[in-house]
């Protein structure tokens, strides 16, 4: 054997540290906000093309980016169809010809058409205000809209000087100001509009038949927060402006759709009488007879958008049951449900051919970040995901082969009253329980969220830092059964909260979870039902609250109460004063010895913002351990990155610091220059 050449030699001697510089890494809160995401995704009418958008973070002017593009159904180079001018609400025309948007204008917003050959985007409407939802009529030759009433002249010029006081729930608006709003149809060709409707109501969604005579929609004639369950469907006759109302009821009818013999249409709604507390069903009206009836008693779980198919026998829809999402296809006259692909993650219908005979997808689970796929409906598509499509996009390549991602698993136990539990367990990539790990519990939206198997950057972060993390769905939880939704009626902070409980002594018993390293966290309903757990117990060691409400009869009046009213505490503040008082966590602060931290944003309209400076004051008040950081400007959902990034960091600091006793220095950001700089240097290492 001849002795190694000196090149050889040297290359030997370098793959130790080409073998180290290739291990992955633990995921930090910055590659979670550097991830691209893919989007708004629509095949076009012949199945041909898909056209899509690309979300990335420009950190520096503290927004995320959208720029769209095309890319061929069968996989190839997305190229970059829409200019720097964007535009919003994109949709083929029913033939294809054109893609058609929305952009704004001196103010309002105006659809675009752009011919989907090649071309420019050109403003079609004028329309005196801002055009909202808007539908083609099937030939294409005209566009329906929704607009809200423009302000007079007289109006515009003494809101300039000041003359913005609003007159809650009296005529149009709500606690903030509102406007009616009403129908118009445009011709294309002509280029005029013509308006449908001049009535003193609120549309909310709404379709036109495909010969563009009808349209049927939801309105309501008032515009208190809490009064959904007064919008009805009507119908309208495009010729002679007639209006009938097709339902009268209390149940907030929504998502209404035509079937292809203009005659039936489909809507949803969890009742035919009432705002119960149930997942949604799809329903199928005669608008000529007004009979209907209930078509998806069969499927039991979550559907998400639905579309007929051609002959009008059947609907095809994504369904979220349990902790996966699936295509189905309901046979509506039968009732009869069909899973025509079965993965496990979630697979959600962005759009469909015109025949309906191939559909773009996309695709996430545990570990696979989001992405872009095509596959013909009836394929079969592998467990996994990731065979039997056509995958059209790599939004993420170096979280995949880079990152040492956490491990997912669905785990079920038995909660104190007996009723089984499910939950996502998600661990560190490396462990092997051979010893107890800190425990991170998460506590979802709602409370009617839902854990599912998708992707979550926060989980990687998480599991990099070393803890286990369970995520349970509890009673309340949709995508189960309508008895588990109904689980916590009157009753919320009760079997949900021992749920939590039993679901932390399961990974306890199961040797996963240190029982002296428990921390919780939650937003929006996940902070409220946080803030009572630690009221409750005392096990925990940190927790964060965010978006939470801390006293229900306060927030009675500026936020929601429908739900509470009629589901989850039941009754009003003065009818049940007790409950109310009872079912607050602020009822308890005494109790909670918890190192607490609070989040929330100050434009926040879902849980008022108050609630959490009230839980902030009665802890600091009484000697606790609190912090309480506020979000100027920001909604219920965060929308700046800055913002996004603090609130990231600073609740892992709270959680390491009190959970685990460590002080913990968070990873510095790199500026944009020396981001692409490690880059350049990367590249140039390696044998030449």
């Amino acid at each position: 054997m001849r002795s190694p050449t000196p090149f050889i030699l040297a290359l030997l001697l370098l793959l130790p540290s080409l073998t180290g510089a290739q291990e992955r890494r633990p995921m930090t809160t910055d590659d979670g906000l550097d991830m691209v995401r893919v989007g708004s995704a629509l095949i076009s009418p012949d199945g041909e093309w898909v056209f899509f958008s690309k979300s990335e973070l420009e950190w520096e002017e503290n927004e995320r980016e959208s720029t769209y593009y095309m890319v061929p159904a069968d996989g190839g180079e997305p190229f970059r169809f829409i200019g720097e001018e964007g535009g919003s609400d994109f949709r083929f025309s029913p033939r294809g010809t054109y893609l058609s948007f929305k952009r704004e204008v001196k103010d309002t917003a105006q659809i675009f058409l752009m011919r989907t050959d090649g071309g420019e985007g050109v403003q079609l409407t004028k329309h005196a205000s801002s055009v909202g939802s808007y539908r083609w009529v099937d030939d294409e030759s005209a566009i329906v809209f929704v607009a809200a009433e423009p302000r007079t002249k007289e109006e515009a010029k003494a809101r300039k000087q000041g003359d913005d006081a609003i007159f809650v729930d009296e005529g149009p608006n709500g606690q903030r100001e509102g406007r009616w709003n009403n129908l118009w149809i445009f011709d294309v060709e002509e280029k005029e509009e013509k308006r449908l409707t001049e009535e003193e109501f609120r549309v909310g969604s709404f379709d036109v038949s495909p010969d563009g005579s009808r349209v049927v929609f939801t309105a309501r004639y008032e515009n208190r927060r809490n009064q959904g369950y007064l919008s009805e469907i009507h119908h309208l006759d495009v010729e002679s402006g007639e209006i009938t109302k097709l339902t009268e009821n209390e149940a907030p009818e929504g998502g209404v759709k035509w079937a292809p013999d203009g005659i039936h249409f489909a809507y949803t709604a969890p009742d035919d009488e009432s705002w119960e507390l149930r997942n949604d069903k799809l329903w199928v009206m005669n608008a000529d007879t007004r009979d209907y009836r209930m078509a998806s008693e069969a499927f039991e779980g979550n559907m998400r958008g639905f579309e007929w198919t051609p002959d009008g026998e059947a609907v095809l829809f994504s369904g979220l049951q349990r902790t996966d999402t699936n295509l189905y296809r309901l046979n509506v006259a039968t009732g009869e449900v069909e899973q025509l692909t079965d993965v496990e993650g979630s697979l959600s219908a962005g759009s469909f051919s015109r025949d309906r005979s191939r559909f773009v997808y996309s695709f996430q689970d545990f570990d696979t970040p989001p992405d872009l796929w095509v596959a013909e409906v009836g394929d079969e598509i592998s467990e996994d995901g990731m065979e039997g499509g056509t995958r059209l996009t790599q939004a993420n390549p170096t979280i995949t082969d880079s990152i040492a991602l956490a491990r997912g698993e669905v785990v079920r136990w038995e909660s104190r009253d007996g009723m089984e539990i499910e939950g996502i367990m998600v661990l560190p990539a490396d462990y092997d329980r051979t010893e107890p790990l800190p425990l991170l519990l998460h506590i979802h939206g709602g409370p009617a969220g839902v854990f599912t198997n998708s992707f979550r950057s926060s989980n990687h972060v998480w599991a990099g830092l070393g803890y286990a993390q369970l995520q349970p769905n509890v009673r309340g939880s949709s995508g189960y059964s309508d008895e588990l939704l109904r689980g916590n009626m009157n009753d919320i902070g009760g079997g949900d909260y021992e749920d939590l409980m039993t679901g932390v002594d399961f990974l306890i018993e199961e040797g996963i979870a240190d029982e002296d390293h428990l921390a919780v966290r939650g937003w929006s309903y996940g902070g409220i039902l946080g803030g009572w757990t630690i009221t409750r117990t005392d096990r925990f060691k940190a927790a964060s609250v965010g978006a939470m409400v801390s006293d229900w009869s306060s927030e009675y009046g500026p936020g929601f109460n429908y739900d509470v009213r009629l589901w989850y505490i039941g009754g009003t503040p003065w009818e049940n004063p007790e409950g109310y008082r009872y079912r607050s966590a602020l009822s308890h602060t005494t109790e909670i010895t918890t190192p607490t931290l609070i989040l929330h944003g100050m434009a926040d309209r879902t849980d008022t913002e108050p609630q959490s400076m009230m839980f902030f004051q009665y802890l600091k008040d009484q000697g606790k351990t609190v912090r309480y950081i506020r979000f100027p400007r920001e909604p219920h959902g965060f929308r700046e990155p800055h913002h996004q990034r603090i609130r990231d960091i600073e609740e892992i600091k709270w959680i390491q610091n009190y959970a685990r006793d460590m002080e913990w220095e968070p990873w510095e950001r790199k500026t944009k220059e020396e981001d692409e700089e490690e880059k350049k240097e990367e590249e140039g290492e390696g044998p030449q």
